[in-house]
C-alpha cells in the first residue's frame, strides 16, 4: 500500500486529497470521487452563482421563503445551533457585511468608523433566519440579509467527501481543505497521520505536532489574510457584533471528531477571546483547541498534549 495525493482549487480554496491505495489507478479513481463530491457541494452553497440555492435564499430576503434541499436545510439548522452555543460569535448571516466596509484583497488605509461598522452589522442576526421543517423552506426576515457558508462549508465538504470514500472502501486518507482537514485510518507504515501546528509569524515553521488519525483539525489565523494600518495587523476575522476585526489572537487551532464542527468553531473562538473561548471549548466533549496570542503565548484547552 502507498500514499497518493492530488491538490487543486475548489470552493475558492486549495484542497489536497490523500488516499492510501494499492496503486495510482485505484487512488486516482477514489480521488476523482472525492473531487466530484466537493464540486457538487460547491454548486449548492456558493454565493458566486445566482442559480445556487444559497443565492436564491439571499435574493428572496424579506420577500418570500425559499424551498431548499434537505442537505442545505440541515446545514443551516446546524449552523444556527452553533450560533446559539457561541452566542452569535459564529453567524452565517455575516454575508450582509458589504465589501465596501472590509475588503482584505485591497489596500485599506484606515479602519471604518465604529458607527459605519455598526450600521453594516444590524442585518447580521441568525435569529432572523426562519426555518420551516415541514417543507424545508428558509426565509431571511430582513431585506438585504445574506447568508454565506465561508465559516463552515469547507469543513462540511471535507467531511462529506471522507464519508463517501469510506463507503467506497478507502480505509485511510486525509482531506485537507486549505487548513481544515479530516484524517482517518493509518499511514502505510502503521503510524498515525500527524500534522504540524504552524508558527503564525513564520507559517513554514512548525512548533508542535499533533496525531490526528480519526480526528479533524481547523485553523483560523491572522497570517492568512490581514491588513496593516499604522503598523498594526488586523485580521480578516470580523466580530459580527461590532463589524470590526478582532485583535489579540494570532491563531486558533481546533481539534474535533468532525471537520464541519472544527471549521465552524475556529473563528468564533477567536472572536470570543482567549478566556471565554477556552471556557466554551472545555464544556464541549471531544473538542480541543490551541490558541496563540499576539505575544506568541500559547494557551491550550484541557487534555491537550503538545509534542
Amino acid at each position: 500500500m502507498k500514499t497518493f495525493s492530488q491538490s487543486l482549487k475548489l470552493m475558492g480554496n486549495n484542497f489536497t486529497f490523500t488516499v492510501v491505495a494499492e496503486n495510482n489507478s485505484i487512488a486516482q479513481t477514489h480521488i476523482e470521487t472525492a473531487i466530484d463530491e466537493v464540486r457538487r457541494i460547491e454548486k449548492l452553497f456558493t454565493t458566486f452563482s445566482e442559480s445556487s440555492q444559497t443565492s436564491l435564499v439571499n435574493a428572496n430576503a424579506g420577500i418570500a421563503p425559499v424551498q431548499v434541499d434537505k442537505e442545505v436545510y440541515d446545514l443551516i439548522e446546524r449552523s444556527i445551533a452553533i450560533s446559539r452555543i457561541t452566542q452569535g460569535a459564529f453567524d452565517i448571516t455575516y454575508g450582509s457585511i458589504d465589501k465596501s466596509l472590509w475588503n482584505f484583497d485591497k489596500s485599506m488605509k484606515k479602519l471604518p468608523s465604529k458607527e459605519d461598522a455598526l450600521k453594516m452589522v444590524h442585518l447580521i442576526n441568525y435569529n432572523n433566519i426562519i426555518l420551516n421543517p415541514e417543507n424545508h423552506t428558509i426565509f431571511l426576515k430582513e431585506k438585504g440579509m445574506r447568508i454565506g457558508f465561508g465559516g463552515i462549508g469547507k469543513g462540511y465538504a471535507a467531511e462529506m467527501a471522507k464519508a463517501l470514500l469510506i463507503k467506497k472502501g478507502v480505509q485511510s486518507g486525509i482531506i485537507n481543505a486549505s487548513g481544515d482537514l479530516t484524517a482517518w485510518g493509518l499511514q502505510p507504515d502503521g503510524r498515525q497521520w500527524r500534522i504540524g501546528i504552524s508558527n503564525p509569524d513564520r507559517p513554514q515553521d512548525i512548533f508542535s505536532y499533533v496525531d490526528i488519525s480519526g480526528k479533524a483539525v481547523a485553523t483560523s489565523g491572522n497570517y492568512e489574510k490581514y491588513i496593516l494600518i499604522d503598523g498594526k495587523k488586523y485580521s480578516h476575522t470580523i466580530d459580527p457584533k461590532t463589524g470590526l476585526p478582532i485583535s489579540g489572537i494570532k491563531s486558533v487551532t481546533v481539534i474535533s471528531a468532525n471537520a464541519e464542527f472544527a471549521d465552524a468553531m475556529a473563528t468564533p473562538i477567536a472572536v470570543m477571546g482567549i478566556k471565554a473561548g477556552l471556557y466554551l471549548i472545555d464544556q464541549i466533549p471531544d473538542l480541543h483547541c490551541i490558541i496563540i496570542d499576539d505575544n506568541n503565548k500559547i494557551y491550550t484547552s484541557k487534555d491537550i498534549n503538545l509534542n
